[in-house]
């Protein structure tokens, strides 16, 4: 169990290497919720994620013989950066096994600090099991991602910095995967604001630590099913589970639309690009996932900013169909000269913006006369939509909604 001392011996450590990343007042998210929201914005961390802090302090606590033997882990992206730089810079040999479908920019940044790169098997545990068995041979020292009490401590130090920059805060929002986050930020903010609530974030296709503390003991998932990869875990650490059950409050999880929404808004309304598991914070707030005050000072802890860019295309799309921003829907018309226009009229009266229109005379679905008609629109909201629904139906049009 890590204690407050751990994070301030990693902050000596840390500090010469990991950013203070700002804490800032939202009044775009305040407005939205009624809280008073104030990210704490881990993305402008060195390689866009909190790891390098407990990767640094991990590695230098390494022996002289360990830094000459050099070291290996397991990561989908974030802590594989983290390792790599904080290695480099330690002058220490740096192995990382990837999962073979991680991101193509974190397998490339991950490259690019130094790290030799191995890609192996479907998922975080394929990845970490293959790197034990270069640890065996190499002799090289393994650095877990989560379940490492220098890695927690190192992690911790963004709690440090959350309490100082915010004293007034009442609640702290952490994603959690493998738990080393969350374990870190509540051991320094438990100490140093004990009245504070910590409340953990899980997507709901992996939600490993909120069923290991409904059953009392750590359940490890079949598999996980999520965009947020960074949290793309298995099974809550041991080490690290210990200190979710005595310190964090409550353990809530997202859906992946909810994490698309949240990713989008970030992006539209704070100008800030955030990865599904950074954003599961926002996502939680957002959705009501736990229930706050008006005017709660809450502190969204934005953790990872790495996301793949056709990823980022997938979710801003679907973050936007969400929030009724983008709408594809498909009728039929008689194949005659008119026909399309008049849809179109209904649609241009009701302010919607079309993006693209497909015909399909060849579908079955559709008598020899008619052709199928696919549209896909801008619209201005769920109101709007239904709205728009609402005067094609009456106008005689059977519609169906694609997305």
């Amino acid at each position: 169990m890590i204690e407050l001392a751990d994070v301030l011996d990693a902050r000596e450590r840390v500090e010469s290497v990991a950013r203070h990343t700002p804490l800032e007042y939202s009044h775009s998210f305040s407005s939205m919720t009624g809280a008073a929201v104030h990210p704490k914005l881990e993305v402008f961390q060195r390689t866009g994620s909190f790891k390098l802090r407990g990767a640094t302090n991990r590695i230098a606590t390494l022996s002289a013989d360990e830094q000459a033997a050099g070291v290996v882990t397991a990561s989908a992206g974030n802590h594989a950066q983290g390792v790599a730089l904080a290695a480099t810079r330690a002058d220490v040999d740096s192995v990382v096994v990837m999962p073979e479908h991680a991101p193509i920019a974190k397998v490339k940044a991950t490259r690019s600090y130094g790290a030799e790169v191995v890609l192996h098997g479907e998922d975080y545990d394929a990845a970490q099991a293959r790197a034990h068995e270069i640890e065996a041979d190499d002799g090289r020292t393994y650095v877990h991602a989560f379940d490492d009490p220098t890695v927690m401590a190192g992690q911790g130090t963004i709690g440090l910095e959350i309490v100082e920059d915010c004293p007034d805060v009442d609640t702290v929002v952490v994603p959690i995967g493998g738990g080393g986050l969350i374990a870190g930020i509540a051991t320094a903010v438990k100490a140093k604001s004990p009245d504070t609530r910590v409340i953990g974030v899980e997507a709901e296709g992996a939600p490993s630590a909120a069923q290991s503390l409904q059953q009392g003991n750590i359940q490890k998932l079949d598999g996980v099913d999520t965009i947020a990869d960074g949290i793309a875990t298995r099974k809550v650490g041991d080490r690290t589970f210990e200190v979710i059950e005595k310190r964090v409050d409550e353990v809530v999880t997202v859906s992946d639309p909810e994490i698309a929404v949240a990713i989008t808004t970030l992006l539209e309304r704070s100008k800030t690009l955030v990865e599904g598991a950074g954003a599961v914070p926002m996502a939680a707030i957002l959705a009501e996932a736990f229930e706050y005050g008006d005017d709660e000072v809450i502190v969204p802890a934005l953790c990872g900013g790495n996301i793949d860019l056709n990823m980022l295309r997938t979710v801003v799309m679907r973050g936007l169909v969400e929030t009724g921003r983008y709408l594809r829907l498909r009728t039929t018309l008689a194949d005659q000269p008119g026909s399309l226009e008049q849809l179109i009229g209904i649609i241009s009266a009701e302010r919607a913006n079309i993006y693209a229109i497909q015909h399909d005379r060849t579908s079955r679905d559709t008598g020899m006369t008619a052709t199928e008609v696919e549209i896909d629109l801008e619209t201005r909201g769920e109101d709007h939509v239904a709205a728009l629904l609402d005067e094609l139906e009456a106008s005689g049009y059977d519609v169906d909604v694609l997305v």
